[in-house]
This record gives structure tokens, sequence and C-alpha cells, in this order.
């Protein structure tokens, strides 16, 4: 596998667009079957964090009021990530979170998110969910940490990829499974992910 930053984002709510904002974000890097770089870090945005999401995260107001800025932290994230492509478990929020956070600093994001959650729906339709503890479980992947923090999410979510990736390779008799396969495929209906990759093979040389 070559390289993919997969990023995890812990957040006061559900939508940027309702003025929620980012707490916390995570991102690690992967290349071949392994992580090779970690970036975390809470983030002040000066918003107060609802005691619901408190008691999920374990992240209170008095932790943020140490945090440094978002915009200091987001700069940071850019700086890690660089052109890197994207993954995230459940990827269509964290993209609204990054590309909102972002925005705040005029920075704009350039590289596509594969989902390892619509990934894994299709390579492991059988699961009773598609829920990240429910897939680290019954594929018995390493337990990184608490559930619901930014870098053992991330890591955890890492680690599946990893084993999709793995997977497929086997399944399909792949040399590799590039990043724009992998966005490929989520978005193909499960009864059509063979002829998808069939095709995929002449298109990527593989």
């Amino acid at each position: 596998m070559h390289k993919i930053v997969v990023i995890d984002f812990e957040t006061t709510g559900l939508s940027p667009n309702l003025g929620d904002r980012a707490t916390e974000v995570a991102a690690v890097i992967i290349e071949g079957n392994q992580i090779i770089g970690k970036f975390q870090s809470l983030m002040n945005a000066g918003v107060t964090i609802p005691s619901y999401i408190q008691q999920l995260t374990g992240i209170s107001n008095a932790m943020l009021r140490k945090a440094p800025s978002c915009q200091h932290v987001m700069q940071d994230l850019a700086d890690f990530i660089g052109d890197i492509p994207l993954a995230a478990h459940n990827a269509s929020f964290d993209a609204k979170f990054l590309d909102a956070e972002w925005a705040r600093i005029r920075y704009k994001r350039r590289q596509p998110f594969a989902c390892s959650m619509l990934l894994a729906r299709r390579v492991y339709p059988h699961f009773p969910d598609h829920k990240l503890g429910t897939l680290v479980r019954d594929l018995k992947l390493p337990i990184a940490g608490e559930y619901h923090r930014a870098l053992a999410d991330a890591e955890m979510a890492a680690s599946l990829l990893i084993k999709i990736n793995a997977d497929l390779k086997e399944r399909y008799q792949l040399s590799s499974v590039p990043h724009e396969m992998l966005c490929l495929l989520q978005k193909t209906p499960k009864a059509g992910i063979a002829k998808a990759i069939k095709k995929a093979q002449i298109t990527f040389g593989l």
C-alpha cells in the first residue's frame, strides 16, 4: 500500500454547518502494512463542549482551555498531511470537519477521501454492522486505546484499512490496491465489486 493518511476528528456535534467545531484531531500515515507517522492534538475553538459529548469522549472544557488554537493545529495538520491521499472511517463526517476547519485558515483540501466504512460494507457484507468497534472486534484487530479519542480511532481505522487492502489483494489476486481503486470500490454496489475490480486492473495496470 502506498502512503495514505487516516484521519479522525472529535467534535462538539455532528455538523460544522450547524456551528459544531473540532475539539481533537489525529492523523496517522500508513505505508505498506504499518503506521510510519502520527499526529495528534486537542484544539481550542473557543466553544463549549456539550455534557453528553464530554461523557462520550472524555474531553472536557478544562482540557480545551489549555489546548492550542484551532488555527495553529490545522496549519500543523496541513504540513503533516501534505498531498498524501486521505482516508477515514465514515469519511463524510471527517471530511466535512476537515474542510470547515481548513477553510478558517484559507487552506483547501486537494485530495479525495477513501472511506473504510463504505469499503467494509462491500468487503465484509455479512457483518452485523460496520461500526469501527464491530469491525475491530470481529476481525480481531488490535485495540489502540479508548474509542472516541482521535488517535486511538485513527490507528484502529488504519489497521482496518490495512486489513481491507490485504483481503482485497488475496481475494482478487491483485499486486496492489491503490487509493484510486479504493475510492472507486467504495462507490460500487456490492454485487458489482468483482466486475469493478477487473476493470480497475486494466485501468491501473494491476
